[in-house]
């Protein structure tokens, strides 16, 4: 395949997903189903990964996006929490909601595999740990989908919904890390030790580095101050996970400093903090950020598509396990819902989609080739491995699927609309930009029909 033909399908990809954006914001259907499939479409007509070793390559290339999309979907979802103090109620139910939910929808799910798989012979590699690093990433809402789908509700329901999947977001993410760099500790005293000492280090040092870069934000002046900063959270996210620290928890941390300059910079700080004159910048931030992270998600989920194994995605046991999965979903937010936000509980009850972070720390669980210092191994070490043969990703976006779909139906009910109207008013919309991409085509044609006229009669005067 030709750089030119790279380069021109990497193009196509982008505006596609651009389209998918607007199609979404009409219809409620979110963006990433539409990627998922545009991947198997390329899958089944252009390219196959089981090919010529591609298989490997896309892997490597999934796993690279992945972990740069989850530095900046954290540093996006931080840069959207604003912390006032007449909201410290809701932001502590949302917080509250989103740490109990994802706390009993990892055991309830763990305990589901427990209970399919459980095996005395240790062959099957089935323990609660394992089931936890399964189930974690299942248990996680989807910020990524959620804040652009709750533009239209009422101010009170769209801000819980948004502060509650950033923090489902970044609990669920340092959840799993937590599980994956101690699953091979033997004792609770070690664990705590472990913990203590990790969470410690890597909160002094993310509070340090926080500031620090904060302070060097304010006071770069150079246009391209923004993606020197990126470079340097990318750097000491690679570098924090060599030596097995949160790294999530240094991105989290600047990115609430930054956002929030005027409550973490008081007494002898405030001489550091440049005020209004940072509004500008932290705009310019966000905004790079925001457009940065859809291009990421965009191919993740594009490439996740095409490494989908097709014959998983029609077989029906494990449609049947992702429904189980997702009623123990919904049944637990109803309770926490009831519990904590009262009888008025809809639409936010049915908005709970998967999405990014599920695939992505999916592919992050060890698989037996790598060790606990991240190098590949000569062999196959069972003792590093901890995945369970049993799980399919099919399992995966049967959940995405669902819990999208469910999101979707309640969002178009709840303004108001029929399903049936909304889809047919898709189609239509689809159909609309095809005739204004032809209409936009034939003026184009006219245009140079009329250019050469014009300079045919130049001539021949």
């Amino acid at each position: 395949m030709s750089t030119y033909v790279i380069i021109i399908a990497a193009a196509l990809i982008i505006i596609l997903s651009f389209i998918f954006n607007i199609i979404s914001n009409k219809t409620n259907i979110p963006s990433v189903l539409m990627l998922i499939v545009l991947g198997v479409i390329i899958q089944l007509t252009i390219w196959s990964p089981n090919s010529e070793g591609g298989d490997s390559r896309l892997m490597m290339g999934l796993e690279i996006l992945g972990n740069v999309g989850l530095i900046f979907i954290v540093l996006e979802a931080a840069l959207d929490l604003k912390l006032r103090r007449e909201k410290i109620g809701m932001i502590f139910k949302s917080f509250v909601v989103a740490f109990l939910a994802l706390i009993l929808s990892s055991f309830a799910i763990a305990g589901l595999f427990m209970f399919l798989w459980y095996d005395n012979s240790t062959i099957n590699n089935v323990n609660w740990v394992t089931c936890l690093m399964y189930s974690v990433p299942l248990s996680i809402m989807s910020s990524a989908i959620i804040i652009p789908s709750v533009a239209k509700l009422i101010k009170q329901k769209k801000e819980f919904m948004i502060y509650e999947s950033t923090f489902s977001d970044i609990l669920g993410i340092m959840f799993f890390y937590f599980l994956k760099d101690n699953r091979y500790v033997e004792t609770a005293e070690q664990v705590v030790k472990g913990v203590s000492l990790n969470i410690g280090a890597t909160v002094l040092i993310a509070i340090l580095v926080s500031y620090l870069l904060v302070i060097l934000f304010q006071k770069l002046q150079m246009q391209a101050k923004y993606f020197l900063m990126f470079s340097v959270l990318v750097l000491l996210y690679a570098l924090g996970k060599m030596f097995h620290l949160s790294s999530l928890v240094i991105i989290l941390f600047f990115g609430l400093i930054l956002n929030n300059s005027k409550i973490f910079f008081l007494g002898p700080l405030k001489k550091f903090s440049v005020g209004e004159k940072l509004k500008a910048s932290l705009h310019e931030l966000h905004v790079i950020t925001l457009e940065t992270a859809f291009v990421l998600r965009t191919f993740f989920f594009v490439v996740f598509g095409i490494t989908i194994s097709i014959s998983s995605l029609f077989d029906w046991h494990y449609g049947l396990m992702s429904l189980v999965i997702v009623c123990f979903l919904f049944i637990i937010r109803f309770v926490l819902l009831r519990i904590f936000s009262g009888k008025q509980i809809t639409p936010q009850l049915w908005i709970a989609p998967r999405g990014l972070i599920t695939v992505l720390l999916f592919f992050s669980i060890p698989n037996g080739w790598v060790d606990i210092n991240g190098d590949l191994l000569e062999q196959y070490d069972f003792k590093y491995d901890c995945t369970i043969p049993f799980f399919d990703q099919g399992i995966l976006l049967h959940t995405i699927i669902l819990t999208s779909l469910i999101m979707t139906i309640a969002l178009i009910l709840n303004r108001g609309d029929k399903v049936k109207d909304v889809l047919l008013d898709s189609i239509k919309l689809k159909k609309n930009e095809h005739l204004i991409a032809d209409k936009i085509e034939e003026a184009l044609s006219i245009d140079q029909e009329s250019k050469r006229d014009s300079d045919e009669l130049k001539k021949s005067e």
